[in-house]
Formats: structure tokens, C-alpha cells, sequence
């Protein structure tokens, strides 16, 4: 894959055009088909244009409660997370700790990310729901969790981290010689912190903000577990429209609704990034200060509020393996190994299921996001913008709103896909291969294209140049977007509970089934074995990458 020269313009060759097409082909079956057949089904009725679907969804209480719930709870996390992103990315690289401090915050921070999205209302339902441990420690008889502020507490540290990671990367970009010099001048770190760093971490902090905003209005799997009906979400009623009801088309124009509002916060979202001019670091910059901190008094209370944030994430994650290792929780709380039993006799085929669809679905995604990624890096490709935002599209619009895409694409018509394996894998690689593509764009941005020239005025052909000298310069990007995609397979439940048959189980709605018939020992018992594999999975992948490409890996 190459770019050729002739008479000074650049053409592409038949191979590129071969990769070209295949990519577009498989971007229109998966991505637009399922939105365009979603679209058509909500806006036309009887061959004609009407809006009578979206009218008959407004005139409807409960409808527009569930509008203005689903984006005050969006909101309500968006700011809450941010908030507790920050302080964690800020005691990271701001406050001098000591470097195991640093990996147990780390740590903690990666707890969500490979648990199902619905782990912490377990936790939390474990804790302080009916029967809750820390009720009765705390002698509180009576306290309704669900609503409102279980579901805002539940995402809240579900999707922090999103927001640490964002927010620390931002604040290692900023030179800390503008820190040093306003110091040097008189200024206190109290001073320093709310007039230069605060301001120049702006841009993260929007982008952070916009990035929970949407996590939070796409979530469908908390507010199912701690809404209740007080509480009503879109995410959670399209789900019942079309599970309850077997109303799809009020599904999906309940989808369509929630599609607008994750939109915007995406356009937002990329118009800030586009937009700001935030530079602290140049080629004239000096060596890179030490961090300074906020002052004594900020940093105490800083480290406080990680300190009680950590202990009551690790006291919610020991109530899952605690809760796996009881008969009933509350009611017969002796020790048992029953639960696991289940797991690895009834949760057989889960387990089984769920691998087999992660490990193929990480193999195609990746495949295709090396693809992608190399691509729409080349400057000269024509319509590389608009091959990188289809690709993008499914990860931009909510869980909910593909996964009803997909039941109307391919419930019907030409193309009948609806209870097999391969619709579940479309799915998994074509919306959670972005971070992949993303992390390839910003790695082949670093790699000058001399470096492949070279490679090929020395005889080497297109593949061997892609795959010795390429690939293993992109391998940690790779590694990041394998890893990603396998724990989101894995983890999914918000698109995927559409399209599961009763031919594949999947982890994630076990774990579910079990929640809603209130079996939550066995229901802890299947996050800690999915937690597991997770992290085996991830570890085999990372040592995989470093036995093939040993010297780049370890460069990176």
C-alpha cells in the first residue's frame, strides 16, 4: 500500500483501490444501511413522509420525563466525573507522590474499564441496597437507593476514569516552566494553579466533560439495574418498547430522539478539539520543571478526596467477590463456592459464547482499523475525512440506538443476519474499532513517509514494506486498540442485548438475567470470572506484541 508518482501527480495503485473499496463496501453494509433502514422506518409510514411517529412519541408524559431525565443524568455525571477526573489526573502529575501511590491510582482507575458497565450498581446494590453490609454497619434501617442518585452515583464512578485519562494526558502536556516562571516571579501555587494551569487545562476539561455526557446518555445497563420506574431514561424505554411492547418501530424512534442530543455533544465535541490553540510546548522549550502541586493546604484535601474516593471503590470491588463467595446475599450469608459451580456449568456456554465472538470480533476489528487507520493517515487519499468519520459513526451514536439499527437492517429485507454469530461481530468490530483507528492516526502522524520510501527503493515490495517496517512502528498503537476492542466484546451490553439469541449467551446478559431475578451472588460470581478473563486476555495480548515486535515495544 503505497502512493506512486507519474509526471508529478500522485495516483493510487490497484491494491489501494482494492483495500479502498472492500472498506467502503463493508462501511455502507454495517454502518449507514443500519442507520439509513433506521431512519426510514421512523420518518416514513405507507411510502410517505411524515413526522407522526415523533409527534406520537412527544405527546407522551412519560416520554419527554424520560428526555429531560436522561439529559439531566448526562449532566449530572458529566460534571460530577469531570470534577473527580481532574483531582485524580491532578494529584498524578502535579503532586509529588511516591511512585507506588501513583500505580495504586492508576489502578484503581483501571477497575471500570475492564468490569461490566454494570458492576457498580451490583457493588452499589450489595452495599447499601435492601439488605445492604454498609446499612447495617451504620445502623440505617431503611434507604432507597434506586432512582435518580443511585444511577447518578453508579456512572458517576463508572466513567471518572474516562475523564482521568483525558484530563491527565492534557495536564503532562502543559510545560511546567510556565508554572516554574510564575512562581519564580512571586506568584503562590494557590495563584499559579487558578490562572495558569487551570486555564490551559480548559480544552480537557470541555473534552472531558463532553466525552461523559455522552457515555452517560448512551449508558442503557445502570439505568436499567437503578433507575426503577421513578427515574425513566431513553435508553431503558426504547429497550422496553421493543422487548416489552414488541413495538419497533416506537423503539426506534425513541433511538432516533437520543441519536440528536449524541450528535451534537460529538460535533461539539470535535469542533473544541479542532478549534483550540492551547500550545505550552515547543522546539524552544527548555527541560521540563518539576511539579509544584496547589499548596499544602489544597493538596491535603485533594489527597483526602482520593483517598476516601479509593477505599470506597475497593470496599464496592470486595463486595463483588465477597458477594460470589455467599449462598444468599442479606438473607444466608455463609460461605459457598456454589456460585462458581453455576458459573462454569450453567454459565458454560457464556462463557464459551462470549469468547469466542471477543476474539474473533478483536481479530476482524483490528483488521479493520489497521486498515482504516493507515489510510485515512495519507494526506493525498481523496475523501479520507469522510472515510474516517463513517468509521467512526457507530462509535459516535449511542449502544441503543446501533443495536436497534442493526434489528431493523437485518431482521428483514435482502440481507437477514438477526440471531446468528456473525451480526454480533459486525457489530463489536465496526463500532468499537475507533480507539484503534484513532491511536493508529495518531501513531502513523509521528512515522515520516521517507522512512517507506526508503524501504521500497530498496526493492522491497508494498507488503513487506507494511509489514517489516510499518506495522511494527504502529505495534504499541495496535496493542491499544486489540486490547480495547477485546474488553468492550467482552463487556458490551447496550447494542448487543438487541441482537442475542437464544443460539449465544453472552456474559454480560447473564450477568443481567441474574440481576433482574435479584440473584446477585451469582450474578458477582460471573463479573469476577469475566474480570479475569479480561485481564488474562489483556496480558496475553500485550505479550504477544512484545514477542513479535520485542525491540519496538520495548523502545515504546
Amino acid at each position: 500500500m503505497k502512493y506512486l508518482s507519474s509526471n508529478n501527480t500522485k495516483r493510487l495503485d490497484r491494491s489501494l483501490i482494492a483495500v479502498l473499496v472492500v472498506l467502503w463496501a463493508l462501511l455502507g453494509l454495517f454502518v449507514l444501511y443500519p442507520l439509513m433502514r433506521l431512519l426510514y422506518i421512523v420518518f416514513i409510514v405507507e411510502g410517505s413522509f411524515t413526522l407522526s411517529n415523533l409527534s406520537e412519541v412527544f405527546t407522551n408524559w412519560y416520554n419527554r420525563k424520560a428526555l429531560l431525565d436522561s439529559l439531566i443524568l448526562a449532566t449530572s455525571v458529566a460534571i460530577s466525573g469531570t470534577f473527580l477526573g481532574f483531582i485524580f489526573a491532578f494529584a498524578e502529575t502535579r503532586i509529588s507522590l511516591p511512585r507506588i501511590v501513583k500505580w495504586f491510582i492508576g489502578a484503581i482507575v483501571v477497575l471500570p474499564f475492564v468490569s461490566p458497565p454494570f458492576t457498580s450498581s451490583i457493588a452499589l446494590t450489595l452495599a447499601i441496597g435492601p439488605n445492604g453490609l454498609l446499612l447495617k454497619l451504620l445502623g440505617i434501617p431503611d434507604f432507597n437507593i434506586y432512582g435518580f442518585w443511585g444511577t447518578w452515583l453508579a456512572e458517576t464512578l463508572t466513567y471518572f476514569p474516562i475523564a482521568f485519562l483525558t484530563l491527565a494526558a492534557v495536564l503532562n502536556a502543559i510545560d511546567q516552566n510556565l508554572e516554574d516562571a510564575a512562581m519564580s516571579m512571586g506568584s503562590s501555587r494557590w495563584r499559579t494553579f487558578h490562572t495558569i494551569t487551570l486555564p490551559l487545562s480548559a480544552p480537557g476539561i470541555a473534552n472531558a466533560f463532553l466525552l461523559l455526557f455522552g457515555c452517560s446518555l448512551a449508558d442503557f445497563a445502570t439505568p436499567l439495574v437503578m433507575a426503577g420506574h421513578t427515574f425513566p431514561v431513553l435508553t431503558t424505554q426504547a429497550y422496553l418498547q421493543i422487548t416489552g411492547m414488541y413495538d419497533l418501530q416506537g423503539g426506534a424512534t425513541l433511538s432516533f430522539i437520543l441519536l440528536i442530543p449524541a450528535l451534537l455533544v460529538y460535533l461539539l465535541q470535535h469542533y473544541w478539539i479542532e478549534k483550540r490553540s492551547y500550545v505550552t510546548v515547543t522546539g524552544k522549550s527548555g527541560g521540563r520543571g518539576s511539579a509544584r502541586g496547589a499548596g499544602t493546604v489544597l493538596e491535603t484535601l485533594i489527597l483526602l478526596l482520593i483517598s476516601i474516593i479509593s477505599l470506597f471503590i475497593i470496599f464496592l470491588y470486595s463486595m463483588i467477590f465477597f458477594g460470589s463467595l455467599v449462598k444468599v446475599w442479606g438473607v444466608d450469608n455463609s460461605f459457598t463456592l456454589e456460585n462458581y459451580v453455576y458459573v462454569f456449568t450453567v454459565g458454560k456456554e457464556a462463557i464459551k459464547d462470549t469468547l469466542l465472538i471477543a476474539v474473533t470480533s478483536t481479530f476482524l476489528g483490528s483488521v479493520i482499523g489497521i486498515c482504516i487507520g493507515y489510510l485515512v493517515s495519507r494526506p493525498d487519499l481523496p475523501w479520507r475525512k469522510t472515510l474516517e468519520f463513517t468509521s467512526l459513526l457507530n462509535y459516535v451514536l449511542p449502544g441503543t440506538v446501533v443495536g436497534i439499527a442493526y434489528v431493523v437492517a437485518f431482521n428483514s429485507g435482502p440481507l437477514v443476519l438477526t440471531g446468528t454469530m456473525f451480526i454480533i461481530v459486525a457489530l463489536c468490530a465496526f463500532r468499537y474499532d475507533a480507539a484503534g483507528i484513532r491511536a493508529i492516526v495518531a501513531s502513523m502522524q509521528q512515522i515520516d513517509t521517507s522512512i517507506e520510501e526508503a524501504s521500497l527503493s530498496l526493492g522491497a515490495s508494498r507488503a513487506t514494506t507494511f509489514f517489516r517496517v510499518t506495522l511494527p512502528l504502529i505495534a504499541p498503537a495496535v496493542t491499544t486498540g486489540m486490547r480495547y476492542l477485546f474488553v468492550v466484546s467482552m463487556t458490551a451490553v447496550s447494542a448487543i442485548i438487541f441482537l442475542v439469541s437464544v443460539r449465544w449467551s453472552l456474559l454480560t446478559v447473564r450477568i443481567l438475567e441474574c440481576i433482574t431475578e435479584l440473584l446477585f451472588a451469582q450474578a458477582a460470581a460471573f463479573s469476577v470470572v469475566l474480570v479475569l478473563i479480561v485481564f488474562a486476555a489483556m496480558g496475553i495480548i500485550a505479550l504477544m506484541f512484545r514477542l513479535i515486535y520485542p525491540n519496538y515495544m520495548r523502545a515504546r
